[in-house]
């Protein structure tokens, strides 16, 4: 396997942050409720997927390496936090669905505003962030079709461990 299969190397992090039990808990709420956030942005189109699920790896780094390699290993969510982080890139279907979303979201916001300023300002925000999505590469090497999605964790789940199998 190669080094965009495994999470960062955050077991340092987590000992020193997770000194606290409170501590502990606030970041797994934390990571909780941005995974929520993440699945509610898959089907919501205002509401963004990968801000929230790399914030969720973040929070888990600190209170549970064991539920950021999960995350991680997700089939779904796992290649593009796997692509973002090796480097820094949004395959192109979630390019399409993310300028899609921002389209027929701009497009109700637009025929339901009460003030013409509303979509001025909502349509100036979203091609901001389309210019930033379209301008992030695709991953320089597509997942397999038909792949496993355990295959990313032949030795029985320890993401983390796959870093010096390369």
């Amino acid at each position: 396997m190669d080094d965009r299969t495994a999470p960062p190397e955050d077991d340092s992090v987590c000992a020193s942050s997770c000194a606290s039990p409170l501590r502990r808990r606030l970041w797994l709420a934390l990571g909780y409720a941005a995974v929520g956030l993440g699945i509610a942005g898959t089907v919501l189109p205002l509401l963004p997927t990968t801000p929230f699920l790399l914030l969720a790896a973040g929070a888990f780094a600190r209170s549970s390496p064991a539920l950021r390699d999960r995350l991680y290993r997700d089939p779904r969510f796992g290649p593009l936090l796997r692509d973002w982080q090796a480097e820094g890139a949004i395959p192109r279907k979630a390019k399409a669905a993310a300028l899609i979303g921002m389209g027929m979201s701009w497009t109700i916001v637009a025929l339901t505003a009460s003030r013409p300023l509303v979509p001025v300002l909502a349509g100036t925000c979203m091609a901001a962030v389309a210019v930033y999505i379209v301008t992030r590469p695709s991953p320089s090497r597509p997942e397999p079709q038909g792949a496993a999605p355990d295959a990313v964790a032949a030795d029985g789940g320890n993401v983390s461990a796959l870093r010096n199998e390369a």
